[in-house]
């Protein structure tokens, strides 16, 4: 077993259990892409089995910090079955749910969703990368899927010098059906593993969109804005609610076409849909300038700081789209919005909410706070798996 040993001082996150070490911590040692070694102190001592990425700037992620433990296929087959284990205990109103959830759940860098009998999964470092074959035979065994999908197509994997894999893992085949339609609170909602966003869906929005339905019935909302709609959850949510019409905004046809079609599946009309093709920014200043007013607003926008050098760029885009919302909102309407950015905390997003309801003139109040769904999950050791932020603002 190679060791890593890192630098004087450089040991206090892993005593806290933190699971990473970046590049600037290491003092010595090198290892193959993916290996496991053994990290040690500046005086020998044990910290951490960890998976050694000689290309990230995350150089180390720890796989256990007892240093009993051996990093074989048993080992992913304990973690995979615990992690699995605990979504069976999660009151989840779906088949579409998240299994692995990475660092929270002692994978690092393994994103693996299921929907319906179809698992789609993102091996996004090299520690995973290297053990792909034992945690695609681990994961159909626990779950007994039909088929597994690979997505690993993000730019994380070039981060750990790795290429793009998509395709079939296990099942499926050339020419295999990609499409899966799940239950989501008794609503069904149609995806494709292939081409969707993510692993193909936006399961941490489950009990937001749940929320949603429920706050748009409460207040008896009729007029419906939905922001980056993607595939229409939201809009599926505010129809189910009672609401008379949504416009709902994205720049993806495809994405469209699939909302107007979850609409159709769950029988709801479609003239009370409204699928535009648009920017959104343009989109808010137009209704402004037409005078139009809505009873509730969603802002979902994709990821615009992923990491905190990009946050001060990123907080002037959510503050611009923050304020245009709350302006077009009604008085006593609702505005759901939400950053799924990493470099974004969730101070800084309360922050930015309330400065944009400043700039617009509109006072409100911060009726609930949103984060992802508890399949989901931020752990004590891991506050980084805190990604989703979300708010709920009333104007007043």
């Amino acid at each position: 077993m190679k060791s890593i040993r890192v630098r004087d001082g450089k040991e206090r996150s892993l005593l806290r259990r933190h699971p990473w070490v970046f590049d600037g911590s290491v003092a010595g040692g090198k290892a193959d892409s993916g290996e496991t070694v053994r990290v040690e102190a500046s005086d020998g001592r044990f910290l951490a089995w960890a998976a050694y990425s000689p290309m990230s700037s995350i150089r180390l992620r720890a796989w256990s910090f007892d240093e009993s433990e051996r990093i074989d296929a048993a080992f992913f087959v304990r973690r995979i079955a615990a992690a699995i284990g605990l979504r069976r205990r999660l009151p989840i109103a779906s088949d579409g749910m998240r299994l692995i959830h990475g660092e929270s759940d002692g994978l690092p860098g393994l994103v693996v969703d299921r929907y319906a009998d179809v698992l789609s999964a993102q091996f996004l470092s090299a520690g995973v990368e290297r053990w792909k074959a034992v945690i695609a035979d681990a994961l159909m065994a626990e779950t007994g899927a039909a088929r597994l999908f690979e997505r690993s197509d993000t730019s994380a994997r070039q981060r750990e010098g790795l290429a793009p894999s998509t395709g079939w893992l296990r099942g499926g085949g050339a020419g295999a059906e990609t499409t899966v339609s799940i239950r989501e609170h008794g609503w069904t909602l149609g995806l494709d593993v292939a081409s969707g966003h993510k692993t193909g869906f936006y399961l941490d929005q489950r009990d937001n969109r749940r929320l949603f339905a429920d706050t748009v019935r409460h207040f008896g909302f009729e007029r419906i804005l939905n922001c980056y709609c993607y595939t229409g959850g939201f809009s599926v949510a505010a129809l189910a609610g009672g609401a008379t019409h949504v416009t709902a905004i994205d720049s993806s046809a495809p994405a469209l076409a699939e909302a107007a079609a979850n609409v159709a599946r769950n029988g709801f009309d479609a003239a009370r849909h409204e699928a535009v093709d648009a920017d959104v920014n343009q989109s808010l200043r137009a209704h402004l300038e037409a005078g139009r007013t809505f009873d509730a607003i969603v802002l979902d926008p994709p990821k615009l700081a992923p990491t905190a050098a990009h946050a001060e760029r990123a907080a002037r885009a959510y503050k611009d789209i923050n304020r245009l919302a709350l302006q077009l909102l009604r008085p006593g309407g609702a505005l759901f919005t939400f950053s799924c950015s990493g470099g974004i905390g969730a101070d800084l997003f309360h922050k930015i909410v309330a400065g944009a309801g400043l700039d617009a003139g509109v006072d409100g109040f911060f009726y609930a706070r949103l984060g992802a769904a508890p399949d989901h999950p931020m752990t004590v050791n891991f506050p980084e798996g805190e990604y989703l932020k979300g708010w709920v603002v009333l104007r007043r």
